[in-house]
């Protein structure tokens, strides 16, 4: 961060600097207020960066990847009461940003702050995005380094054409380095107890079945 200020703290220009700054912050908290007041059930739209994007319906094998992934999560973390599990339409306030992320999981001493009506959500311990062509340099890019900024201990993204997990961990300085990248074998999480899942349950619906079988 100081790399970036320092030039402008030794700008002559410093002062209007800031003031550009104050008044393009204060236009962006307007649209982010407007975003509140506008958004529904019926559609998927995020606030990135000052902007309302609105994501267009994904193709099938991208909503069976994610209801795989959600119904072994749910099942586990439900189980083994360990928190809860949000997919596709929580959406995650972040401090400039507004997510909604394919799959999140929040632990048990977060989620019993929430009550039904519950509609902002802070950041949760574990994300999962669900690559796909519209998505992927956002779920690369600032999503990337917005959940490791606001402590997201653990981010999966995962390929479902290339049947491929990235994991992330968060390291001490709030960056996140991958752990692993797997197509098969065994996978399992740092920040959800004894969550620990076949690749292919992700992609394959017998698999994911005799998993499941395991866990109930």
């Amino acid at each position: 961060m100081d790399d970036i200020l320092q030039p402008i703290l030794h700008s002559p220009r410093l002062k209007e600097y800031m003031n550009e700054l104050s008044s393009y912050i204060k236009t962006e908290e307007e649209k982010r207020r407007r975003f509140y007041e506008t958004i529904s059930e019926q559609e998927k739209a995020e606030f990135i960066n000052g902007e309302v994007v609105y994501h267009s319906p994904v193709i099938r094998k991208h909503n069976q990847t994610t209801g795989k992934l959600y119904t072994l999560l749910h099942t586990w973390v439900y189980s083994n009461q360990l928190g809860f599990v949000g997919i596709e339409k929580i959406l995650i306030r972040l401090s400039r940003n507004d997510f909604e992320p394919d799959i999140c999981f929040f632990r048990r001493e977060v989620a019993e702050t929430f009550s039904d009506k519950t509609m902002f959500f802070p950041a949760p311990d574990f994300i999962a995005e669900i690559l796909s062509k519209s998505t992927e340099k956002i779920d690369r890019g600032v999503k990337f380094e917005d959940y490791a900024f606001h402590q997201v201990k653990e981010y999966w993204i995962i390929d479902p054409d290339n049947e491929s997990v990235e994991q992330y961990l968060l390291d001490k300085e709030n960056k996140y380095n991958l752990f692993v990248k797997v197509n098969d074998g065994m996978i399992g999480s740092k920040s959800i107890a004894g969550f620990n899942i076949p690749v292919k349950a992700l992609f394959d619906e017998a698999v994911n079945n005799d998993t499941l079988k395991q866990m109930i």
